[in-house]
């Protein structure tokens, strides 16, 4: 049976998936190198192709954490790898590879992964949300993902907010930078009980909330689905959220949007082998 590769390049992670049909029957993960970047990164990235490919495997789909130029597969200017301002990828790959390679942007087959085998099902307009190490969006409409110019549509942690943007309150570095710890490390002592923890994840949810309250205003979705790491923590600050959520100028919008928390192992393997399709 056909295989596809699925690759998901994070800033801190490389996950990859070979893909059977609507299986994953074999997944390789390695250090981005993000800090060192360039041909680093880049032989990275190799390598966990190099180990999942098989004679069977027909084609290979890569998100990355950036925007694409989706016809010639060139990605440019990557937030959290150094030196990835404008990377031929697409050519560099099937150079190696000798097999057709589809490129978007991670956050995209996020949204695609969701749509297709997770509670994105049951949406026709949704807006698929990662929270990691940046903070990405995918915007689905009528059922399809939306083919804007460069893939940067759905970027929303790239919007100016008090001293910075909204990636630095809602992805990783907010519990790095405000309060010299990790997301996870919080997570585990709020579910323990920790005053201080807890207090950290109710913060955490007011700036969640500014996140929605954009997304909202910008494409009034009927659900987000959250990804990544940080949404498995969140029951630790979905009360906060909803709770600055209250002065919202249109309450119906808040009331019928669906916030979900995304069940699928992996949905960005799976979306980015979807990109192959």
């Amino acid at each position: 049976m056909k295989h596809i590769i699925g690759i998901d390049l994070g800033g801190t992670t490389i996950k990859g998936g070979l893909i059977e049909g609507q299986n994953i029957i074999n997944e390789e993960v390695a250090d981005t190198r993000a800090s060192e970047g360039g041909e680093v990164t880049l032989n990275a990235l190799k390598e966990v192709i190099r180990k999942l490919k098989t004679d069977e495997t027909r084609a290979i789909g890569i998100g990355v954490p950036s925007v694409v130029d989706r016809a010639k597969g060139i990605v440019y200017h990557v937030q959290n790898i150094k030196d990835w301002d404008e990377v031929h990828l697409k050519w560099l790959l099937e150079e190696e590879f000798n097999l057709p390679v589809h490129i978007d942007n991670d956050a995209n087959c996020f949204a695609m992964g969701e749509r297709i085998y997770g509670a994105g099902q049951q949406f026709d307009n949704f807006v698929g949300i990662t929270l990691g190490t940046g903070v990405g969006g995918g915007i689905i409409q009528q059922g399809k993902l939306l083919h804007d110019a460069n893939t940067g549509s759905g970027e929303f942690g790239e919007m100016p907010y008090l001293n910075g943007i909204l990636e630095q309150y809602c992805g990783s570095f907010y519990f790095q930078n405000h309060h010299n710890t990790t997301g996870y490390e919080v997570a585990q002592k709020a579910g323990q009980g920790d005053k201080k923890a807890l207090e950290v994840m109710h913060e955490y949810g007011k700036h969640i909330a500014v996140l929605i309250k954009m997304i909202v205003l910008t494409v009034d979705p009927q659900a987000i689905i959250f990804g990544g790491a940080i949404a498995n923590s969140l029951p630790l600050f979905e009360e906060s959220m909803y709770e600055h959520l209250i002065d919202f100028p249109y309450p119906n919008s808040i009331k019928n949007l669906k916030i979900l928390k995304s069940e699928l192992n992996n949905p960005g393997i799976l979306g980015a082998a979807a990109l192959c399709y």
